[in-house]
């Protein structure tokens, strides 16, 4: 099975990205702000992960012919 590392780079620069925004945004004082981009964050990351399970699923179905 091939795993597609590059949606592992994607999550972490994604996770970086939003702790970045969530740490400048907190220092100026806004923390609600801060909550909401991390908020939305998690939820684009879940959504990529519920179609990585997604494909997961599919290709087991695939090899096991449970179709």
């Amino acid at each position: 099975m091939n795993m597609d590392v590059s949606a592992i780079f994607q999550i972490a620069g994604i996770g970086i990205v939003i702790a970045m925004i969530h740490s400048v945004l907190k220092q100026m004082g806004k923390e609600d702000m801060a909550h909401w981009v991390t908020v939305i964050g998690f939820v684009v990351v879940l959504f990529m992960v519920v179609r990585l399970l997604n494909d997961f699923f599919q290709e087991i179905k695939a090899i096991f012919l449970f179709q």
